[in-house]
């Protein structure tokens, strides 16, 4: 999840013509806990719906279906705060500008990252134990 994050702001620095520097590293950091908090509502939902005893497929769907919300709010609300360093132009824009480049290009990666390959891995994975006892 957080390769795809990275690739997402490593992306958006190119294409806006921004430096690596240290506003673009806090940028990255928080870009990280973002994608990770996201990951971690949308699994550990399936993973309660696993333990109620829904089988995989139906989870992972309901699961998908009742954290989209709660997964684009998170993402949207970082981004639309982003917004105005983005397009910053005063003193103080050339420290703003990276940061917010950064998170916002990161954030449309890692949401659809999060929302497409987090449910396909976690049946994938979720599977093994579900095939039988392990005794």
């Amino acid at each position: 999840m957080l390769p795809f994050a990275s690739l997402g702001g490593i992306f958006a620095l190119l294409v806006s013509g921004e430096f690596l520097s240290v506003p673009a590293s806090v940028g990255f950091i928080t870009l990280w806990g973002i994608a990770t908090l996201n990951g971690v509502v949308l699994v550990e939902y399936i993973r309660h719906l696993r333990q109620e005893g829904m089988a995989v497929r139906e989870a992972v769907i309901a699961g998908c279906q009742a954290r989209l919300r709660p997964v684009l709010m998170t993402a949207s609300v970082a981004a639309l705060g982003l917004i105005p360093m983005l397009f910053a132009s005063g003193p103080g824009s050339e420290v703003t500008r990276p940061l917010a480049v950064v998170v916002i290009g990161g954030l449309v990666t890692s949401t659809l990252l999060t929302l497409l390959v987090v449910p396909t891995l976690f049946r994938w994975f979720d599977e093994e134990r579900t095939a039988g006892p392990a005794n």
